[in-house]
């Protein structure tokens, strides 16, 4: 980077930080803490929603998914509109009217101590094991620009998130996520801009929409149906429902956003603008994607855009071969694509071309045992953008990092603290005893994240990981919710074994391969609800027949 770079990052970053702090002043009590007093505005929760689930991983990765598969990833979010509605009218009220400070609590007061305990111990799982993917992705971000060791790249940023969270809390959270949500949105419009803008002269935003449809980015819908495949649009109507459902509607990193808020409409509105604003940002990140692809058709990219896994590819006898087969073929589609943009039908000789490129990108990605998914998109931002805009977008990538880990781990600690330590281990101590062991747990899950990074390197997409990962526990938590809410006759027995039923219907699914992930949180949702009914069903006939 360059020193203007260098100046918008770290002006961006200290701004935001600074800002938080300032905003969460007199965070001075557990209630406060962890729930801002319920005083937050429905736009800074809207944004601080968004900005939990927009991380570093949505920037980097879904461009990059953009650019390897194309556009159809949108379809992961086709359900969330209507989860958002149903969680206004059903979840909101519900946790508002309760007064509690986790979506837990709600369940011991439906269904018992050991089905809260055990929901929580799930969430804690789970979120922990995401909280590192978080980090991981503005890792690489350090380690391209500075060419650091990842290591020292997660300790540093686990580090700024850590401080400003331990010290103010949810107040800190939401607010910083405001303001990162800010600069998340304007990195996000520079670098559409900025792909359209450095295309050649004679191809244009209509030219690089015609490479992109010819090598099949371009395909936001699919109506074809199969088990096995990740994105289409039916997958993304009914497993995205269920899985939005469960992330907004059960997951603490995302319930606290809206137990914040000052009133029951406010929460409501924070997560109607969710449903209205998410697809056509995912939309336009993706299409993002779609143009640099283009913008790489005219230039010449690597063959590999992970520089670590470049150098490991050189030192290989392989790599001559590999890189003529690679050189011929970028020739070859070039011109085809240079036909197509002046109306010639060349569709065949592109396609043909995009194959060969393909296979050496595979052959190569073999050797070095890599996935360079996840570089694509801070490539071209390194390599191609003026300085200014290069420091704006990693600010911007840094920003929805800090983001989301802010907010795991401010859930992660909430959870730590009311749900097992005052509940199990020390139920009746001060308030000032709780708001040191909020804090205290908020630096533990800080630190868990950094080492967890460590393990998230070659997991190939990221943005496909982490929901990969939420799918494998949200249809058992999706499904006990909908138990307590909709099933007045299912009792605690019922809730508790549906839940290790459900988990045992998803992990079954995932170690067969039966069926795409989305379809998980389905299944599971299924099998918790269909044994909770059958478990109670059969206590009652059994209870029945005793009297």
């Amino acid at each position: 980077m360059r020193p203007l770079d260098w100046v918008v990052m770290i002006a961006s970053v200290a701004a935001v930080v600074l800002y938080g702090l300032w905003k969460a002043r007199g965070s001075d009590t557990t209630d406060k803490y962890l729930r801002a007093g319920n005083t937050m505005p429905w736009y800074a929760m809207a944004l601080s929603i968004m900005a939990t689930q927009a991380s570093a991983i949505t920037f980097i990765s879904t461009t990059g998914q953009g650019y390897v598969d194309g556009m159809r990833f949108v379809q992961f979010y086709f359900g969330l509109p209507l989860a958002m509605v149903i969680l206004s009218v059903t979840a909101v009220p519900l946790f508002h009217r309760a007064n509690v400070y986790t979506a837990y609590e709600y369940l011991e007061k439906r269904f018992d101590a050991r089905t809260r305990t055990l929901v929580s111990i799930i969430f804690l799982i789970q979120r922990g094991l995401a909280v590192g993917l978080a980090l991981s992705a503005p890792a690489i971000v350090l380690t391209v620009i500075l060419g650091w060791p990842d290591q020292y790249t997660t300790l540093i940023m686990g580090v700024i998130v850590v401080v400003y969270t331990v010290m103010g809390g949810v107040q800190a959270v939401t607010w910083t996520d405001f303001q990162q949500m800010l600069i998340m949105m304007a990195g996000l419009a520079a670098a559409l801009f900025m792909a359209v803008y450095l295309l050649p002269e004679n191809i244009g935003l209509t030219g690089a929409l015609t490479v992109a449809g010819a090598a099949g980015k371009l395909n936001p819908v699919t109506t074809s149906f199969a088990w096995d495949d990740r994105y289409n649009i039916w997958s993304g109507l009914f497993g995205g429902a269920f899985l939005a459902l469960a992330y907004f509607g059960c997951d603490q990193s995302q319930v606290q956003r809206y137990l914040t808020g000052s009133s029951i409409a406010q929460s409501r509105l924070g997560l109607l603008f969710n449903a209205i604003a998410k697809i056509p940002m995912q939309f336009l990140i993706l299409l993002t994607g779609a143009i640099v692809f283009a913008f790489f058709t005219f230039v010449q990219p690597p063959l590999l855009f992970q520089p670590g896994d470049m150098a490991k590819l050189r030192a290989n006898p392989a790599y001559p071969a590999l890189q003529q087969q690679f050189d011929t073929a970028f020739q070859k589609r070039h011109e085809a694509a240079a036909r197509l943009v002046r109306g010639e039908a060349d569709r065949d000789a592109f396609q043909a071309a995009q194959k060969d490129i393909d296979t050496a990108r595979k052959q190569a990605a073999a050797i070095t045992g890599g996935n360079d998914t996840n570089y694509v998109f801070l490539h071209f931002v390194t390599h191609y953008l003026p300085q200014g805009i290069v420091g704006l977008i990693i600010a911007a990538i840094l920003a929805a990092a800090m983001s989301t880990i802010s907010g795991e781990i401010n859930s992660l600690a909430t959870v730590s603290v009311i749900d097992i330590y005052k509940r199990l281990l020390r139920p009746a101590a001060e308030d000032s005893h709780y708001l040191w062991a909020s804090r205290a747990f908020t630096a533990f899950w800080g630190a868990y994240a950094v080492i967890t990074a460590q393990f998230a390197k070659n997991l190939g997409s990221l943005v496909e990981a982490v929901n990969l990962l939420g799918s494998l526990f949200y249809g058992g938590i999706l499904g006990v919710f909908a138990l307590a809410m909709y099933f007045p006759r299912v009792g605690a027995n019922g809730a508790f074994y549906g839940v290790l039923a459900g988990e045992a219907v998803i992990f079954t699914l995932h170690f067969t391969g039966a069926t795409s992930f989305l379809w998980y949180n389905v299944a599971g949702c299924a099998a918790v609800i269909s044994t909770g009914f059958l478990v109670s069903r059969l206590e009652y006939h059994r209870g029945h027949g005793n009297q």
